[in-house]
């Protein structure tokens, strides 16, 4: 028999139900991302937060006396800015950001942060894109974590050495961000011998140039060097018809060839993959008393960095998060992070050292070389710490991360060459004299040297462009039989290359010239000199 249920009851069984549907809403709200899609579509409509802040007419948070500051969700009217235990992170409007922003769901501080749901710290970004603004920042102890390049690092030591900065995380390599813009008639490294290059010193773009020139066996010395304030400048100089060439940053090059008829992009870091590096570090100070922070905050970092690398969403969402925190469009947000190669954990184990059989190009490398070069322009100073003072491999060689996500970048692929790569428009021309015994075509230890002073490097940080290897020989002896020689000297030359750095056999176009191509000036073989020249090794670089 049923039971007839009293006014109380039924009071009580539906206060029970708007109890649950209230637990249900608010749990849609904060854990789903739906959820918060409609959160964050109800606070631009109405101008409030969820936790009783309200935003100003930029769309920024602010507490109840109107003062601007990132929210930390769950804690009213708290702003990060103030809070000691805060992770504040500089960033500029630059690709490589987007992991970190990926991951804590934005620039704020936030309880839907990945940062504090996985690893229970608070991180801020703070957008500072004025150069010297950052690092006064960071020096007022504003900031926490500061954004920079390791080849150009070299140029700020006077500034930067006294706080004892420790470099623990390898962001990116540049994968497009710089080019060299030339006018009609440049169609080679090597063409630009004698003309006018504007470039902005005490920047990346010097570790640009420097490797340019040098893969077409050049020196500063060989080019007209026009120094200027900002790549911006160095665009404008070029479109105003002052300078033959520039060295800038995207998007200035596709602007620039586009107002300028006739001229094209020569190559850019997509091309020279291996030599702009960009990379956080903190003051020693801070890090002596929050490693186990900076250790979450690397691994929490190249966690994001596996998921955009291996999945479009991911790195679609990251871009419309890029996007919303520097006021980009979406398009070109997604263009500033194609634009690098967001490095992962075995890059940065490979960045570090860590990896002894790692042939490629590591910070150290780029570090000191580049010291040298900015020395010699007379934008370093002599006295700067070397990069074992500098590195924190640490924060890598602690990491809990494995499996195939976290891999290091593997060499690029490349299809066997065809006949039409062996007279492809090379991008630069290297001649380098091996020498050979007479009639041989297997390298000796000197030849080995030779190779490994000269060529190795512009091989490694030119690692996405094909080498095309090109034998010559003098006129002595049997045309036929030079020809053969020439051909096998050559493919001596990559088989070493091989051998030696782990490059990839289809990377390489054989060509043997036999006598068939002798240097300008000794056509005839005329003399012992001239035919020692065309007994000559040539390495050019060619755009896959």
């Amino acid at each position: 028999m049923a039971t007839r249920l009293t006014t109380f009851s039924k009071f009580l069984i539906t206060m029970i139900i708007m109890g649950l549907l209230g637990f249900g809403l608010w749990w849609f709200l904060n854990n789903t991302s739906a959820g918060q899609d409609v959160v964050s579509k109800v606070e631009e409509t109405t101008g409030s937060t969820n936790d009783g802040s309200s935003k100003d007419n930029n769309g920024v948070a602010t507490g109840d006396n109107g003062q601007s500051g990132s929210v930390f969700r769950g804690k009213k009217n708290t702003s990060s800015s103030n809070d000691d235990d805060v992770l504040k992170v500089q960033m500029f409007t630059w690709g490589g950001t987007a992991p970190g922003l990926y991951f804590n769901e934005g620039a704020e501080a936030n309880e839907r942060s990945r940062f504090f749901k996985e690893y229970g710290i608070k991180v801020e970004f703070v957008l500072i894109d004025d150069f010297d603004g950052s690092r006064n920042a960071w020096i007022a102890d504003e900031v926490d974590i500061l954004h920079n390049e390791v080849s150009a690092m070299n140029t700020e030591m006077e500034r930067l050495a006294p706080h004892d900065p420790k470099v623990f995380l390898h962001m990116d390599w540049s994968r497009g961000g710089d080019a060299v813009i030339v006018k009609r008639g440049i169609n080679t490294v090597n063409d630009l011998r004698g003309k006018t290059i504007a470039y902005a010193g005490f920047t990346p773009s010097v570790t640009f140039l420097a490797y340019m020139l040098e893969s077409a066996g050049m020196s500063f010395n060989d080019v007209k060097l026009q120094e200027v304030p900002l790549p911006s400048d160095a665009a404008n100089a070029f479109k105003g018809g002052k300078v033959d060439a520039a060295i800038v940053w995207s998007p200035d090059d596709e602007i620039a060839v586009r107002e300028t008829p006739g001229s094209k992009v020569l190559q850019s870091t997509r091309e020279a993959s291996n030599i702009i590096a960009d990379v956080y570090m903190v003051k020693d100070a801070y890090l002596k008393k929050n490693r186990d922070k900076i250790a979450k905050f690397y691994e929490g970092w190249m966690k994001s960095v596996a998921e955009i690398n291996g999945n479009a969403g991911n790195k679609k969402k990251a871009a419309k998060i890029l996007a919303e925190v520097t006021g980009l469009p979406p398009g070109d947000a997604m263009g500033m992070i194609d634009n690098v190669r967001l490095t992962n954990h075995g890059d940065n184990i490979n960045f570090f050292g860590q990896n002894t059989a790692f042939k490629g190009m590591t910070g150290e490398k780029l570090y000191t070389k580049m010291g040298e070069t900015f020395e010699a322009l007379k934008q370093a100073p002599a006295r700067r710490p070397s990069w074992r003072t500098l590195a924190y491999p640490t924060a890598a060689t602690s990491a809990s991360l494995s499996g195939a996500t976290h891999a290091a970048e593997g060499a690029p692929k490349f299809k066997p060459a065809t006949a039409k790569d062996k007279v492809k428009p090379a991008i630069s021309a290297k001649p380098i004299s091996i020498s050979f015994p007479t009639g041989q075509f297997k390298l000796g230890e000197n030849a080995k040297t030779i190779i490994d002073l000269q060529f190795a490097e512009i091989a490694k940080v030119y690692a996405n462009t094909r080498i095309r290897v090109e034998g010559n020989t003098d006129n002595v002896g049997n045309r036929a039989s030079n020809q053969t020689l020439s051909e096998k000297r050559a493919q001596s030359v990559a088989q070493y290359l091989q051998s030696e750095y782990g490059m990839p056999a289809n990377r390489f176009i054989i060509v043997g010239n036999g006598p068939d191509k002798p240097v300008k000036g000794c056509e005839q073989n005329q003399n012992e000199s001239c035919k020692s020249k065309n007994r000559r090794t040539e390495f050019q670089l060619v755009a896959d």
